[in-house]
């Protein structure tokens, strides 16, 4: 059996600038005396991501929860809102600090995005919109979520914390639906530390969303909406300028890993890779594996833990479901038996070591090590 790794694997690594060009973007920063309330770090980064993204009606925000909690208040929903239990905490948490009731809807076994075909089923003279979830760069079913949108009227908001620089059709990820989120997280391909930013495109919500950020300040002398203080701050944005330079590298060497992973997991019955997607079409921000128990030989969790022995630090990403916290649980929808894909998923997936700076023989040193523990579980039921 392979010895265990000297130092840590860790899950990610944050895309991180030289600290000389950090440091001389916050000298630029103190010079202009300017280190909030959209100086010129924000409005040069808004610019680019707007470039990047292809997205022209682009909000900068401190942390991609807010943009998210703020982009529904903009959107002044009420009532309930169909949603996945297979996200972040922070996607539902958006509805709770809205006041708005989580409607939860099953999963697509294949893409683990919600399942656009039982979306119908479950809406009410109540609902107001759909939040959907790009799951680890995976795109929704769009189309026919924007079918169903556009029969009962609803407006469709997408978290793609996942899905940065990523197209569908050939279109930039943010032309579905009303609203896209996505998060700068210091976990991200791109970040900017802590951010987030929302895309839409109606200009009037645009500049809704830049009052609600502000405390709903209109000028000097007039305060015209009830807000929050969720401004991206000038050294954040100075530092996404800096990150943003090394984000193209990053997914090359990113898909290199990709498809060293894919090469050895096609040898190793029972792993699934859940994020199959290149190119245009993808972000390269996770690589994620679906473990069957049945066909590997052990459950996901037993590979976790057997994993972390040899100093490989992988994550039960998402778990556990949303709508499987105390204060869900007395839902109807999200009780287990109408949640059975979910509930099966939840169990399986795991999130591996992925990001540019991981060698390629540290990936392959880690296939080898799943294909020996298989092959140990093998020996054992012929004992």
């Amino acid at each position: 059996m392979a010895s265990p790794f000297e130092n840590p694997i860790f899950i990610t690594s944050p895309l991180m600038p030289k600290v000389e060009d950090v440091t001389n973007k916050i000298s630029e920063i103190w010079k202009s005396g300017q280190i909030t309330n959209n100086g010129n770090q924000h409005k040069e980064l808004t610019k680019q991501l707007e470039a990047y993204l292809q997205a022209p009606n682009l909000s900068l925000f401190n942390n991609g929860t807010l943009a998210l909690l703020l982009g529904i208040k903009a959107l002044g929903l009420t009532g309930e809102v169909i949603t996945t239990p297979f996200t972040f905490p922070a996607t539902v948490q958006a509805l709770d600090w809205n006041g708005l009731k989580p409607v939860f809807c099953d999963i697509d076994p294949i893409t683990l995005n919600i399942d656009a075909s039982k979306i119908e089923a479950l809406i009410t003279e109540k609902t107001s919109a759909i939040l959907a979830v790009h799951v680890f760069g995976n795109p929704c079913d769009v189309d026919q979520i924007e079918k169903i949108a556009r029969k009962h009227k609803l407006k469709v908001i997408y978290d793609g914390a996942h899905v940065f620089g990523a197209k569908l059709h050939d279109r930039p990820i943010s032309d579905f639906g009303d609203m896209t989120m996505f998060s700068f997280h210091a976990t991200k391909l791109f970040n900017t530390i802590e951010g987030g930013a929302l895309a839409v495109k109606d200009e009037e919500l645009l500049q809704k969303l830049n009052l609600l950020k502000n405390f709903g300040i209109l000028n000097a002398e007039e305060v015209v909406l009830s807000g929050l203080n969720a401004k991206m701050n000038e050294v954040q944005a100075g530092i996404g300028i800096e990150v943003l330079k090394l984000v193209e590298e990053e997914r090359l060497k990113r898909h290199q890993l990709k498809k060293a992973y894919e090469g050895h997991f096609s040898e190793v019955p029972g792993i699934r890779p859940i994020t199959v997607l290149e190119g245009e079409s993808s972000s390269y921000q996770y690589f994620v594996i679906e473990v069957d128990e049945q066909e590997f030989g052990s459950s996901r969790d037993w590979l976790h833990q057997e994993l972390e022995k040899y100093n490989v630090f992988t994550r039960k990403y998402f778990y556990p479901l949303c709508s499987d916290f105390d204060w869900y649980r007395q839902l109807e929808s999200a009780k287990p038996e109408n949640l059975p894909v979910a509930q099966k998923a939840v169990k399986q997936v795991l999130s591996m070591p992925y990001y540019g700076n991981l060698p390629i023989e540290a990936v392959n040193q880690i296939c080898q090590l799943i294909k020996e523990l298989q092959q140990s579980l093998k020996a054992l039921t012929r004992i």
